[in-house]
């Protein structure tokens, strides 16, 4: 429901959604300080335009998100989530897949795994936010 009672549209819904399960990834991760979320809140705000545009493309808009949040703190921080499995070599982040579909999840391109769904980072490397 929004603020005033009413139940959430489909588009909404799903632009709080995505904003959950990345704020989730973040704080899995311990990067949730503050101008951080503040890249969540911006990208979902242009999110919203894109999945007003094309409504069929709702269920992509998590995938997008995280990558737009991954991107901005590529710029600002370093890489981020850097990936749990692989102990030797670089750091280096994982990668949301699919780019544009449904069901994303966190990859590692260099281990060749699927590490989590996005939105559950925490099950993957073991932090989990506090209930």
């Amino acid at each position: 429901m929004d603020p005033t009672g009413s139940p959430l549209n489909p588009l909404e819904q799903a632009l709080h959604a995505a904003r959950a399960r990345v704020l989730a990834d973040l704080i899995a991760g311990q990067v949730a300080e503050a101008d951080v979320v503040s890249l969540v809140e911006d990208s979902v705000v242009q999110r919203r335009w894109w999945v007003e545009q094309w409504p069929e493309g709702a269920g992509f808009v998590a995938g997008l998100v995280a990558q737009d949040v991954q991107d901005a703190i590529l710029e600002r921080h370093g890489r981020w989530p850097l990936c749990p499995v692989c102990s030797s070599g670089d750091p280096h982040a994982l990668e949301v897949e699919p780019e544009l579909g449904p069901d994303p999840h966190w990859v590692c391109h260099q281990a060749g795994v699927k590490i989590s769904p996005v939105g559950a980072l925490g099950s993957a490397t073991g932090t989990h936010p506090p209930s």
